[in-house]
């Protein structure tokens, strides 16, 4: 059984979608504050959080960012404001994906259904008698283990993040548009996605690249979309 924390400062709220995914199956644990899911994250083991950003004593963006320190669990944010900003600002701070409320119940069950597969997916192992391993001059993928390494460091990816990063990697080369990217990982049609991709293309390419701002394998073609640069080993 998965554990959910939701945390909301919004009482009602919290037990609204207490009941909605309890009858998927999941256990919740409820927090009112940032400082409270702390503590829960700190205490029990949770495969999934649903943060409200306007929070008192730690607000959600805030609370993300320490999360982020330690954990890779999904994140969800939940958001009374529709404007991208507020949007892109919790993607920006390490958050997954985004819910604004009001929400419909059966969009937030299946955004907590398809983050719960991705991070399953990105925390379980493939047995087999060898290793899947995409490489590129440094950069070095093994996707049985769900490890990342440049230059022989570990690189620490979400399971978003991780994702994009083997679809450009199992595909060196080739290019993939915006859309493209973002219906291969979220499963769903590219609608306004240019922001959310750009934010987690910039987030891998603080992680993997020496230098962001002139990536050595991270890269944009103008006009058309990212790629992983084919490098021979060093």
């Amino acid at each position: 059984m998965y554990n959910i924390l939701v945390c909301d400062d919004d009482k009602e709220i919290v037990e609204a979608i207490e009941i909605y995914l309890t009858q998927e199956g999941y256990h919740i644990l409820k927090a009112y504050d940032g400082e409270q899911a702390l503590q829960i994250l700190e205490k029990e083991e949770v495969h999934l959080l649903l943060l409200d950003v306007m929070m008192p004593k730690l607000d959600g963006i805030h609370a993300t960012l320490k999360i982020r320190e330690k954990h890779s669990i999904p994140i969800i944010i939940l958001s009374a404001k529709s404007e991208d900003v507020d949007k892109i600002l919790g993607l920006n701070v390490g958050a997954d994906d985004y819910v604004t409320k009001p929400f419909n119940p059966l969009e937030l069950i299946a955004r907590v259904k398809s983050q719960l597969r991705r991070y399953t997916q990105f925390g379980g192992t493939v047995k087999g008698a060898q290793d899947i391993i995409y490489e590129t001059g440094g950069l070095q993928m093994n996707d049985d283990l769900k490890q990342v390494t440049v230059d022989g460091e570990p690189v620490k990816l979400t399971p978003i993040e991780y994702n994009i990063l083997r679809l450009l990697m199992r595909n060196q080369g080739r290019v993939f548009s915006i859309d493209q990217i973002y219906e291969s990982i979220w499963n769903e049609e590219a609608i306004g996605a240019d922001n959310t991709v750009a934010v987690h293309i910039r987030h891998i390419r603080e992680k993997i690249e020496i230098n962001p701002k002139e990536p050595r394998y991270l890269k944009v073609v103008w006009g058309v979309g990212y790629k992983v640069e084919k490098i021979q080993p060093n």
